[in-house]
C-alpha cells in the first residue's frame, strides 16, 4: 500500500484474492533491536535520554494471508492483540476501535479505548496533530485525522497515545509507552475480516520503524517475507535497528533515492532481463531513466511496471512458457495465465535496479489466484514510478537502512528464516 495511495487493484485478479505522522516514545526494555516474526544514530525526532541499551531481541508474529502480511502487536492496557497489513507503503499506525460506523468487517473485536488505562487522545493544540496532512479539530478539541490511500481505502479517527507491547525471542515482554497511532472510528476500502488496521512502516516519522527504532540502536529494519499461498501457520521474520544489517554472501544492495523521513522507499531500476534477454526501462535511451522510478511497498501484493516494459516483460515470458495462455476465462481478465496444477518450471526474472540484481523465481513470478490457474503476479501501470510488490519481495531477506539511504537483498527460503 502506497500512501496517500495505496494502488489501485491488480486487474480482474483483486477480485479473485481480495488484494488488496511526531513524538517521543519511551520504552521499558533495552538498546539493540529487535525481530518481528511475519506469520509475515540519534535521530533529531528523538531525544537521545529515551535510547536504553539492550541485547534482548524483541519479536512479534506477523501472518501471510491473501496477499498481505499481517503484523500482529498488542496495543493498551491490558493489552489486545492487533493484526495489521505490515505496510513499507506508508507511515500511519491505525486500528479500528469501538465505536466504528461505517467500518468494514472484522473477526475480532474492535479495540475500545474506553477499556485501556494508558490510551490518551492527542489534543488538536499539539505540535503532534500537525504531523499529519489532514486533520480536524473535534468538539472535545481532539485531533481527528483522515488518511487515505490510492485504491480510495480511507481511515476516519482519533490521533492518540497508547503503550504498545511486543513480545522479545527470550518471551519477555517489551513495553513501548506513548506511541502514536489512529483510533479508527470509521474505516473503510479493500480490506478482508482479518485485518484490523494498518502497521506503517515506511519513511516518516510516524511509522513504526522511526516511532522505536532510534530507541533499539537505529532506523533500520529488515524483512524475510514467506511466499504467497503459504500455510498461515508458518512465519517469516522482521528484525528492527541494530542487528537488522543484512550482511553475508549473496548480498546486494542499492540506493534509497528519497530525503530523510520521507514516506517512500524508492529506488532505481534500469530494466529487467527474462533469462539471459535484457528489456531496458528506457528503449530510447537504454543507460538514462529517471532516479527513484519503483517503489517498493510490502503493502501492494504484485508488482507494477510502467506500461511500455510491461508489455515487452509479459511477452518476452509468454514467448518462454511452452503451455498456452488461458483466453476463456473473463474472471482473468487480461492477465497472462496458464492452466497448471503446479507452478511452472521458469522462465527466471532478473530485476536491475542501480548497483543490484535480484533474480526471480516462479514462486515469486506466478501466482495461484484459483486451483490449477497460475498468472504472471506482475501487472501494468501508466505512472511513471512502478510499485516493486510483496510477491516478488517473498523468500528474500530485505533490509532497510534509512540513515544510509541503502536497501540491501539476500535471497533465502523465509518459511526456514
Amino acid at each position: 500500500m502506497i500512501s496517500p495511495k495505496r494502488y489501485n487493484s491488480f486487474l480482474t485478479i483483486i477480485s479473485i484474492l481480495v488484494f488488496h505522522v511526531l513524538h517521543f516514545p519511551s520504552i521499558e526494555a533495552e538498546n539493540g533491536g529487535f525481530n518481528v516474526k511475519l506469520t509475515r544514530k540519534s535521530s533529531p525526532y528523538f531525544p537521545t535520554h529515551l535510547m536504553q541499551q539492550s541485547n534482548n531481541i524483541v519479536q512479534a508474529t506477523t501472518r501471510a494471508y491473501i496477499g498481505q502480511h499481517l503484523m500482529e502487536l498488542y496495543i493498551g492496557t491490558p493489552p489486545i492483540k492487533i493484526s495489521g497489513i505490515a505496510d513499507s507503503g506508508s507511515d500511519l499506525i491505525w486500528a479500528q476501535c469501538v465505536p466504528c460506523v461505517g467500518c468494514y468487517k472484522q473477526i475480532n473485536p474492535l479495540f475500545d479505548s474506553t477499556k485501556s488505562s494508558t490510551y490518551k487522545n492527542i489534543s488538536c493544540d499539539s505540535p503532534l496533530c500537525r504531523k499529519l496532512d489532514s486533520f480536524t479539530c473535534s468538539p472535545e478539541n481532539h485531533c481527528n485525522y483522515t488518511y487515505a490511500y490510492g485504491d480510495s481505502s480511507v481511515t476516519n479517527g482519533v490521533l492518540a497515545l497508547e503503550k504498545f507491547t511486543l513480545t522479545s525471542k527470550t518471551k519477555k515482554p517489551i513495553f513501548l509507552q506513548n506511541i502514536i497511532f489512529g483510533c479508527g472510528h470509521n474505516d473503510t476500502g479493500t480490506f478482508n475480516d482479518h485485518e484490523m488496521g494498518i502497521i506503517g512502516l515506511g519513511g516518516g516519522p510516524l511509522s513504526l520503524v522511526n516511532q522505536i527504532g532510534p530507541l533499539f540502536g537505529g532506523r533500520k529494519f529488515s524483512q524475510c517475507l514467506v511466499p504467497f499461498h503459504t500455510d498461515i501457520r508458518i512465519t517469516s521474520k522482521m528484525s528492527f535497528g541494530k542487528g537488522s544489517e543484512v550482511l553475508g554472501n549473496g548480498v546486494v544492495s542499492t540506493s534509497l533515492v528519497a530525503p530523510d523521513y520521507a514516506t517512500p522507499y524508492l529506488v532505481t531500476l534500469l530494466g529487467i532481463s527474462v533469462e539471459n534477454t535484457y528489456l531496458p526501462l528506457n528503449i530510447s535511451s537504454p543507460t538514462t531513466v529517471a532516479k527513484g522510478n519503483m517503489l517498493i511497498d510490502s503493502g501492494t501484493p504484485p508488482t507494477l511496471l510502467q506500461q511500455s516494459l510491461y508489455d515487452r516483460v509479459a511477452l518476452e515470458v509468454k514467448n518462454r512458457v511452452a503451455l498456452t495462455p488461458i483466453s476463456d476465462d473473463p474472471s482473468l481478465g487480461t492477465q497472462l495465465c496458464y492452466r497448471t496444477e503446479t507452478n511452472l518450471n521458469g522462465p527466471n526474472v532478473t530485476f536491475h535496479f542501480e548497483g543490484a540484481d535480484v533474480v526471480l523465481t516462479p514462486v515469486q513470478i506466478f501466482i495461484p489466484p484459483k486451483d490449477g490457474v497460475f498468472c504472471l503476479a506482475f501487472a501494468n501501470t501508466t505512472s511513471d514510478v512502478g510499485i516493486y510488490g510483496n510477491f516478488a519481495q517473498s523468500n528474500y531477506l530485505i533490509g532497510y537502512d534509512l540513515e544510509r539511504h541503502v536497501v540491501s537483498f539476500k535471497p533465502m527460503d523465509c518459511t526456514k528464516h
